[in-house]
């Protein structure tokens, strides 16, 4: 029984916190906010300690693991710190948002073997799963092209769009992720494009955009092409093809039902899109503690490490640049 301490009770702070308590190997200990209003709730709905200082959460003897859920500019701190007294980290991402910043800490964490897995809760997906395995067992043949759509169904408020170190860093980061696992090689050069066409005064403010594409090129010529908006008014639209030399894999939207009504004023009428990222990938979140909890309790290797997040952060990096400067950028 591994015994953990979530950190942050906002949004993914409570979806941590369930996925833990679903878990037979673990036992929620304590979840800790700065606002004790946001933690009690939380705590009290799993059997657990409210707490509003994450530092004493992490120093606790009978936790052995924590998850951050905190804000990006606290991720390092408080990583760092369970490392020290040799517990367990999920974090979320990315690390920091400054790339020095994310690579010291990742030097850190290797240089104290530490056991840190960056939470990329795509990769838990059952489909996104099954494709990678699928690859691997080579029913596509070589890997050739991946082709990532990405489009959230609102902008997010203000405050979020000021704190987020932009969309290449907060939304991107993802699917960059994504395109690395399954290109199988790391990028080594990245274009990119960045419009305002959603709500060009807000993000002029922070020298963001709304609408942007990524291409990825590896040293053997394998490609990737990310589009991101941070408006479908449709819904969340989440799909992804990988073409290979004798095939081609694809992951379409998900619906709450597949239900398809056709009459004399219609075809193939389907529900609506599901809403947002945590209706999408529910089931991957609870995969995801899964993994990490099994990779702790059996003593297996983390199924994403520090480094990945380091790798991803470089990628939005260089996305940034390209976009800033118009020419493509070496990773």
């Amino acid at each position: 029984m591994i015994r953990i301490a979530v950190l942050g009770a906002g949004r993914i702070g409570k979806i941590h916190a369930a996925s833990v308590a679903g878990n037979p190997k673990a036992k929620l200990v304590a979840v800790a906010d700065p606002f004790a209003n946001a933690a009690q709730p939380v705590a009290d709905a799993y059997g657990a300690e409210p707490m509003t200082d994450a530092m004493a959460a992490i120093a606790r003897p009978d936790v052995d693991a924590v998850v951050i859920g905190t804000p990006t500019d606290t991720h390092v701190g408080l990583m760092m710190r369970a490392v020290e007294l040799g517990k367990a980290v999920l974090c979320e991402k990315p690390i920091d948002l400054n790339i020095a910043e994310s690579e010291k800490a990742a030097a850190n964490v290797e240089r104290l073997g530490g056991k840190v897995m960056l939470a990329f809760n795509r990769r838990f997906d059952t489909t996104f799963a099954e494709i990678r395995r699928s690859i691997d067992a080579g029913r596509i043949g070589e890997v050739r092209q991946v082709v990532i759509s990405s489009r959230d169904p609102g902008m997010p408020p203000a405050a979020y769009v000021k704190s987020s170190g932009g969309i290449f860093r907060d939304m991107t980061i993802h699917d960059l992720d994504m395109a690395r696992w399954l290109l199988g090689e790391e990028p080594v050069l990245v274009t990119a494009v960045g419009s305002r066409l959603v709500d060009p005064d807000l993000l002029a403010q922070y020298d963001d955009y709304d609408t942007v594409m990524v291409t990825l090129q590896t040293a053997s010529g394998k490609q990737a092409v990310i589009n991101n908006c941070r408006e479908a008014v449709y819904g969340y639209d989440q799909r992804v093809e990988v073409l290979g030399s004798t095939g081609l894999l694809t992951h379409d939207n998900l619906r709450p039902t597949t239900m398809r009504l056709t009459t004399a004023e219609m075809t193939d009428a389907q529900d609506p899109l599901l809403n947002f990222f945590l209706e999408r990938y529910a089931q991957a979140y609870r995969a995801e503690m899964n993994a990490f909890v099994d990779a702790i309790t059996e003593g297996k290797p983390l199924p994403t490490t520090v480094r990945d997040g380091v790798l991803a952060l470089r990628l939005a990096e260089c996305a940034v640049e390209s976009v800033r400067t118009g020419r493509a950028v070496a990773v």
